[in-house]
């Protein structure tokens, strides 16, 4: 799997949020998905035509247990903070250091690709977990084709 290491200064982002756990963010993220994305464009200040699947673990988060609670985001990247939509909130994605791994494949390779990155890629790297938000950036169709993803992940690390 193909990565690299960047550095990036906070990015504003637009979108909808919800409570979940691993063990139900596949629905949990459809649902917000199908709430969020009809309506995306109602954000004026956006950059991009890319969408941002954001996981906000926060202090409390527990990865050993599945019933612990995290935000979800769907979300658009914008240049300012204000006009925000109804029912839509702002996040700011903390400036900092990520492992970025570019994902080609299907929706039911996925967890197979994030195990490596946490089971292999990290353990074996100079890096370590850092307290930010973990985001995935897709383009607008991501959707359509499941067989056919591409996506970027976006672990936030800091060096040991």
């Amino acid at each position: 799997m193909i990565h690299r290491i960047e550095t990036i200064e906070d990015r504003l982002v637009i979108g909808m949020k919800t409570r979940t756990s691993v063990l139900t963010i596949n629905d949990k993220t459809k649902e917000l998905a199908q709430l969020f994305m009809p309506r995306r464009h109602e954000v004026s200040s956006r950059t991009g035509d890319h969408v941002y699947s954001i996981q906000d673990y926060g202090k409390d988060y527990s990865p050993v247990d599945p019933n612990s609670k995290f935000d979800k985001w769907v979300a658009v990247e914008v240049k300012e903070s204000k006009d925000v939509p109804r029912d839509m909130n702002l996040f700011v994605i903390k400036s900092g250091t990520y492992a970025v791994f570019s994902f080609k494949g299907s929706v039911s390779e996925f967890p197979k690709q994030r195990a490596y990155i946490f089971g292999e890629w990290l353990p074996n790297s100079k890096y370590q977990i850092d307290y930010r938000a973990h985001f995935e950036i897709l383009n607008e169709d991501y959707s359509k084709d499941l067989q056919n993803i591409e996506e970027d992940i976006w672990i936030p690390v800091k060096k040991i």
